[in-house]
């Protein structure tokens, strides 16, 4: 990736756009503020402040980097979950081999920071952008780029857009096929996948490279529906390649790959036969990064298979108990504008008082105001007004895009970075 835009990063000047920063720290860059190493709860910082474990996202990069490599999987971790250069950088350093993303504006960001292989996990027919990749692709021989197609509408749009483009490289597609009949994007059937496969094979602008899909769409997923589903999507390959849609290639790209089933996609993908030419075969999990005390904490596939390791949440939102009306109710100064929302609450894990820490006994979050956190208390509940309170966050990919400026804190509290985000 390319280290100077990384570095013109810590040239970023602190200031009132960065929530729970030290007032103090204006006017500092973001590495003179780094490099002074303040603790997170001494240092100045204001609450609410969002804050990730240095240790915990440490150990979660190496234990999907071992996973992949041991299942013989090449890693492409999904970057709309962070959309944190800097995160995409640490990615990388430990083994993947680009970026998967969903939107044009996500492909700028990843390329304005040198990303050299990008995958789009969504038919791309915006001309705008469609002539702006190609314009990337002509001007950067080592820029990888492979997106979906679901549509001969779409291929038609895709080639059109294209025409007037000199394109010296077709754009690399795959057809997706969906999980499954009211899944989301995705043809429905085999016979459609070979009518939009030939449409392709057809194009000038474009080449079929493989087929992808997720499987965390298929319908009432079980172990065995998602197999099943797997299973149809490497035998979609399997009759590509037969039917010679593959012709020419030096590798044949089969993804799939969430945050929940990618030890089905393993499993399967261990059993794609020989091809016509090597098998990439794409893990695209992002959420590992963060992970998270809720919704992924359950549907993590280290669940089912706690030989191969644990992932650690890696978020913790820091919030000041500001009301205690009563002996069942308290009000902390975080909302729906600091913590995800969408598939849980924020769970109270920790309070801290004088500097000592203890578990939130008897504390829960029953919902969020625009800048509250309604809390109830239990009898056993030892909460005061001041009290820090630590709260765990459900679903990272709607808690990174709150905190534009994330401090890295170990865990002692001392911040030994910060991780810009790009929404």
């Amino acid at each position: 990736m390319g280290s100077e835009a990384l570095a013109r990063l810590t040239e970023e000047r602190v200031d009132h756009r960065f929530r729970g920063l030290p007032p103090d720290a204006d006017g500092l860059t973001v590495g003179e503020l780094a490099a002074q190493r303040r603790n997170l709860f001494t240092g100045g910082f204001t609450t609410p402040v969002l804050a990730l474990s240095a240790e915990h996202l440490e150990h979660n990069l190496r234990l999907m980097a071992e996973y992949t490599a041991r299942h013989g999987l090449v890693f492409a971790p999904h970057g709309k979950t962070s959309m944190a250069p800097q995160l995409f950088a640490r990615q990388i350093a430990h083994g993947a081999v680009g970026i998967t993303l969903a939107v044009p504006h996500q492909m700028r960001v990843a390329r304005a920071f040198g990303v050299e292989r990008i995958f789009l996990a969504n038919e791309l027919v915006d001309p705008v952008a469609l002539r702006w990749i190609a314009a990337e692709l002509a001007a950067d021989d080592d820029f990888k780029f492979i997106c979906y197609v679901d549509s001969v509408r779409g291929v038609e749009l895709m080639e059109a857009a294209l025409a007037d483009v000199p394109v010296p490289r077709r754009l690399d597609v795959v057809v997706e096929l969906a999980a499954g009949e009211g899944a989301r994007t995705g043809v429905r059937t085999e016979a459609e996948a070979a009518r939009v496969a030939d449409a392709v094979l057809g194009s000038r602008a474009l080449r079929l490279a493989g087929v992808a899909g997720y499987e965390g769409e298929v319908p009432q997923a079980t172990p065995e529906r998602v197999r099943a589903w797997l299973g149809r999507l490497v035998s979609l390959a399997v009759e590509f390649d037969k039917a010679g849609r593959f012709a020419g290639l030096h590798e044949i790209v089969v993804s799939a790959g969430g945050s929940a089933w990618f030890d089905a996609v393993a499993e399967v993908f261990a059993q794609i036969p020989d091809l016509s030419a090597p098998v990439l075969k794409l893990l695209r999990s992002g959420a590992y990064v963060s992970h998270d005390d809720g919704h992924y904490r359950k549907l993590t596939p280290f669940t089912r298979i706690p030989e191969e390791g644990a992932l650690e949440p890696a978020f913790r939102l820091w919030t000041q108990v500001v009301s205690r009306p009563s002996a069942e109710q308290a009000f902390a100064n975080a909302g729906k504008r600091d913590a995800a929302y969408d598939l849980h609450l924020p769970f109270a894990q920790v309070v801290r008082r004088d500097g000592v820490e203890r578990p939130a006994t008897g504390i829960e979050v029953t919902g969020l105001s625009d800048q509250h956190a309604w809390l109830r208390t239990a009898p056993e509940a030892d909460l005061e007004v001041g009290d820090w309170l630590g709260l765990g966050l459900s679903h990272p990919c709607t808690v990174f895009d709150k905190w534009q400026l994330i401090p890295v804190a170990e865990a002692d509290g001392t911040v030994v970075d910060y991780i810009r985000t790009f929404f």
